[in-house]
């Protein structure tokens, strides 16, 4: 089964392998990251590994049973109880329920592990299977989103209020069959 897992120095082969493997899926819903992404890939890694290390960023990845990357899930600009959640799953397992599911395990992270109360998820139009993703995992649609910050895009602000949140696991269930 598959183990959301705070990224550390040990990922960063299995993490750049996934982008690679993925590059044009992802370029087909999201602003490509560019050469210049991979050419200096060992340097970016390692500058997040600092932002994480100074509290700005928890970056994580979903990692499968034999050490591949099967995503990336992202808090960044940790700040006041708020974060922007960002996150990208391989073509391999999209339209499975693997980014939802793990979307609603890291918003119980992210309340439990780092605080927070409220994130925000930036979805560029065309990219439907994010925006179910978001609103399946009870995250609502607040505005615009300035297309500078998404690579020249449209697309809308999501936003989860984490204040009382209880995972669906947590939640008692309902009984049914007995009056």
């Amino acid at each position: 089964m598959p183990e959301l897992q705070r990224l550390h120095a040990g990922h960063a082969p299995a993490v750049l392998a996934f982008e690679l493997a993925n590059r044009a899926y992802f370029a087909a819903s999201v602003p490509d990251r560019g050469d210049a992404f991979f050419d200096r890939f060992t340097d970016r890694f390692d500058a997040l590994l600092a932002e994480q290390v100074a509290g700005i960023c928890a970056f994580h990845v979903l990692v499968a049973e034999d050490g591949a990357v099967l995503g990336r899930f992202n808090l960044v600009d940790i700040e006041d109880h708020t974060a922007e959640l960002g996150y990208r799953v391989a073509q391999r397992v999209a339209g499975r329920g693997v980014a939802t599911a793990t979307v609603r395990d890291l918003c119980q992270l992210a309340v439990s592990a780092y605080g927070l109360r409220t994130l925000r998820a930036a979805a560029v139009h065309r990219n439907i299977a994010s925006q179910r993703v978001l609103l399946k995992a009870g995250f609502v649609p607040v505005g615009p989103v300035d297309p500078a910050h998404i690579g020249g895009k449209t697309g809308t602000w999501y936003q989860r209020d984490l204040f009382g949140w209880v995972s669906p696991a947590d939640r008692p269930r309902e009984r049914h069959g007995q009056g």
